[in-house]
């Protein structure tokens, strides 16, 4: 201290230095402590998180299968609407049998925004489809009885 009771900024630096001494971080136990519970809290929680992954690509290839089966009802139906007999087998009561000829992959794409490229198969009864399977790599999903069901590749 100066004759005014003042504290120099040298005194305060050494007092602040004295303050801190043997409490200067966290020790190695300390620090392996926490990494341990994170990697505790790690393990618990990445299964959960793949669980809902999971669950969210099967509601996915569910839309995207209701997606692609509206659109081929839709085409098949505006055909049969329009008597188009081109791709259609007639039964002899006069019912139109759709045959995938008449539906293309472009058509599905514009109408449903999902490009099943090969990977969609489709059966009629009449002019209604009575069932649907597809296949994105990961999942395939079948409409049928009007219920859709997803098992994984």
């Amino acid at each position: 201290m100066n004759e005014k009771g003042e504290i120099t900024m040298l005194n305060k630096l050494k007092a602040r230095k004295n303050q801190l001494q043997g409490k200067g971080g966290f020790t190695l136990v300390e620090l392996i402590v926490v990494l341990v519970i994170l990697a505790i809290l790690a393990a618990l929680l990445i299964p959960a998180l793949t669980g809902y992954i999971d669950k969210a690509n099967e509601k996915k290839i569910v839309a995207e299968t209701r997606q692609l089966v509206m659109a081929a009802q839709t085409l098949t139906s505006e055909a049969y609407g329009a008597n188009v007999k081109t791709g259609y087998t007639y039964d002899d009561d006069g019912t139109a049998i759709a045959t995938d000829a008449t539906i293309t992959n472009a058509e599905l794409k514009a109408l449903s925004e999902v490009d099943a490229g090969n990977k969609l198969t489709l059966t009629w009864t009449g002019s209604k489809v009575s069932k649907a399977v597809y296949n994105n790599g990961t999942y395939t999903c079948t409409f049928e009885n009007n219920a859709y069901t997803t098992k994984k590749n």
